[in-house]
């Protein structure tokens, strides 16, 4: 679920011919996936021995815990895992059905996937092929002679996704939602997060990360004294970018993050930049303004393109080339990448199968075109139907509550519910799926397609600047197991993906539905008056619509939020970062008072439903419900991580923090003072 100028999610979440005198590759081998069951809710997830009031994620989902290490080919697992990988069974048969069709006309979207699942599968000719996919790149680097030579080559790079320096994107313009904008954001690191080069508690990991590069470089063909001097000069100055980049948290906040410039300011503030041959290479030639970020990071930015010398900005630029690259080559890079980037830092101890990765790869390059095929295949109309029957449900409770609540003055409520009246919602997949037919895929080429596929969408989107938003466009592609909500669109997204069990599923009562699918729903629409959303006028524009004093009692009891959320301990001395998450704790909280009172009424309308299934109550199905779309175990290494980069809270503390300030639980599993897992009223936090 996507955030803010980003979209708010719900979990957690980027030629040559063939060698003489061979043929070119059979199609892959090996068997398709074995037809595996959608992760559902269950009953045997369950330890009943522990009670609800003591521990309730355990209640829930113990068992399920207990018998679920994390498999070795990842570094966490639980339900939305699990859901993708019963995608991706699903996937790799489509996959392998394009890959050995043998009528594919010229411009399918069946030929376009086979060809790229074709490339990315042919191992032996990646070997073959060694760094030759990288030759022209390198040959362009090695023709930098000057620091305008240097910032034209980097817009090169962007135009292919190949990061460095700083992250651009074009998206609506905050604060004139109808026009796409361009952004200027900070960026230029390897690792996961400023803290990984600037905190004592990360030291070991930046000792392993240049030993890492060291290997990459000598990979490359560089001698051992080159490559430590070189590792040296990267890991100076992606640290010298990281001290002036902003915390996660601090990113958070819209309105600080967001500074429209004249072009004629931007040339001035960061002439050592190059400004104008950067967006002249870019092809962003249609705006009068760009929209900086972080105007602190470009400043320190501009200062060390004039001290650096232009070496080490060109062992800078390769070694970005190599780090983005490497997934897409030969084994031992590739392998090598693996080794830190997921061993070191996320503990995982093998890859997955090569076919995952390769229907990965396709999912984040050709999206709408797998995408495509996976609806085509997976993705029944039914289940529209049935959503949009559930989103009513949830509005209308939603609406009763803008209606309704006590602490918000009228002016506030009025200007709410005009938001809330133009709110909208899109279910499975785009309308019209995006026309690709020009980009060109080649079986013998994986970086190759992986960087064309690249540039087709960058330009794509350079061609729209200044331009009217499409209202029709996703974020997120078919397959994703995910939602978000989008603040400049002011609408929930709910992808294909995400719409079977544990989440959705037609055959189940609705207690549990309203508990997963319910809460995603009431999650995303919260999201629209989190500590950020709540910023978005009714026409997805950053704008302060809150009277003063509302705007206090929203941050009175949002403050309530991070400190609650703030003594959560996942190990000794590592907690929730409280501040962090508080805009994903406010939605699970929100979405899931919403999604209750939206059961409730469901079955007020039909009492025939309020019964006992297999000893539980309906109440009770929905708390459990909840709880299982939560189930997750993860390596030490990734929870830490994400501890520090994302701004959702751990698996358990969702659960335990949304559960522990529902009266409606306590109510549910008859959970009095004294058990563990008591709130007292007057401590339980309630903002929508």
């Amino acid at each position: 679920m996507v955030a803010g100028t980003r979209a708010h999610p719900v979990s957690r979440s980027r030629s040559k011919q063939e060698p003489s005198g061979r043929r070119p590759p059979p199609s892959p081998g090996g068997r398709i996936s074995p037809e595996i069951t959608a992760p559902g809710f269950s009953l045997d997830y369950m330890a009943p021995s522990v009670r609800p009031g003591e521990d309730f994620y355990r209640y829930a989902v113990g068992e399920w815990i207990r018998k679920n290490p994390v498999p070795a080919d990842k570094s966490r697992w639980g339900a939305f895992e699990e859901l993708v990988q019963y995608n991706y069974a699903r996937i790799h048969r489509l996959l392998e059905n394009a890959a050995n069709s043998q009528k594919k006309a010229s411009n399918s979207v069946a030929r376009e996937v086979g060809e790229f699942y074709l490339s990315a599968m042919n191992t032996a000719r990646l070997n073959h092929l060694q760094l030759m996919p990288l030759a022209a790149d390198l040959a362009r680097l090695d023709l930098v002679r000057s620091t305008e030579d240097f910032v034209q080559l980097i817009a090169e790079f962007h135009r292919k996704e190949i990061p460095g320096l700083f992250e651009t994107r074009v998206y609506p313009d905050k604060k004139n939602s109808g026009f796409y904008a361009f952004y200027v954001e900070q960026g230029g690191l390897s690792l996961p997060d400023r803290e990984y080069y600037l905190a004592a508690s990360f030291a070991r990991q930046r000792t392993a990360y240049e030993r890492h590069v060291i290997r990459m470089l000598g990979l490359v063909g560089r001698t051992l004294g080159r490559a430590r001097r070189e590792a040296s000069v990267i890991l100076r100055i992606e640290t010298k970018l990281a001290s002036s980049s902003r915390s996660r948290t601090a990113l958070r906040d819209e309105e600080k993050n967001y500074h429209k410039i004249p072009l004629r300011e931007l040339y001035a503030r960061y002439p050592a930049t190059r400004w104008k041959r950067y967006l002249a290479t870019r092809g962003v030639t249609n705006v009068s303004n760009v929209i900086v970020g972080q105007p602190e990071f470009l400043k320190t930015l501009d200062r060390c393109l004039g001290s650096f010398p232009l070496s080490d900005w060109k062992a800078y630029a390769e070694w970005q080339l190599v780090h983005s690259s490497a997934p897409f080559l030969h084994d031992a890079l590739e392998r090598e990448h693996f080794r830190f980037f997921h061993t070191v830092l996320l503990g995982q101890e093998k890859p997955e199968p090569r076919w995952k990765r390769a229907a990965r790869a396709a999912d984040q390059a050709i999206g709408d075109a797998l995408g495509r095929l996976f609806v085509e295949s997976y993705f029944p109309a039914r289940s529209t139907t049935r959503m949009r029957e559930l989103i009513a449900d949830l509005r209308n409770v939603f609406r009763r509550r803008l209606n309704n609540l006590a602490w918000m003055t009228e002016a506030t409520r009025r200007r709410a519910l005009a938001k809330f009246q133009r709110f909208t919602a899109k279910i499975g997949h785009p309308r019209h799926f995006r026309d690709d037919s020009a980009l060109v895929i080649n079986r013998g080429d994986y970086l190759g397609n992986i960087r064309r596929a690249a540039e087709f969408e960058t330009q794509r989107k350079i061609d729209r600047l200044g331009g009217p938003v499409d209202p029709d466009e996703w974020r997120m592609t078919p397959p994703m197991v995910n939602a978000y909500f989008d603040s400049t669109q002011n609408e929930i997204v709910f992808p294909a993906g995400i719409l079977q069990p544990p989440f959705f599923d037609p055959e189940m009562d609705d207690a549990v539905n309203y508990g997963a699918i319910g809460l995603v729903i009431g999650h995303e629409i919260t999201h629209g008056y989190d500590d950020q959303g709540r910023r978005y006028d009714e026409r997805g524009n950053l704008r302060d619509w809150w009277t003063p004093q509302d705007a206090h009692e929203f941050r009175r009891r949002a403050a309530r939020v991070i400190g609650q959320y703030n003594g959560f301990q996942v190990s000794p001395g590592a907690h929730v970062n409280g501040a962090l998450t508080l805009g994903e704790n406010i939605a699970d909280l929100g979405g899931l008072s919403i999604a209750f009172e939206a059961l409730q009424r469901r079955l007020a309308k039909n009492p025939d439903r309020r019964k006992k299934i297999d000893g539980l109550s309906p109440e009770q199905r929905f708390f459990v419900s909840y709880a299982q779309i939560w189930r997750e175990t993860a390596r030490p290494e990734d929870i830490r991580r994400l501890l520090t980069v994302d701004e959702h809270a751990p698996a358990k503390f969702r659960v335990i923090g949304a559960v522990s300030n529902a009266t409606p639980f306590f109510e549910a599993f008859d959970i009095r003072e004294g058990a563990p897992m008591w709130r007292s009223p007057g401590a339980r936090v309630a903002i929508w």
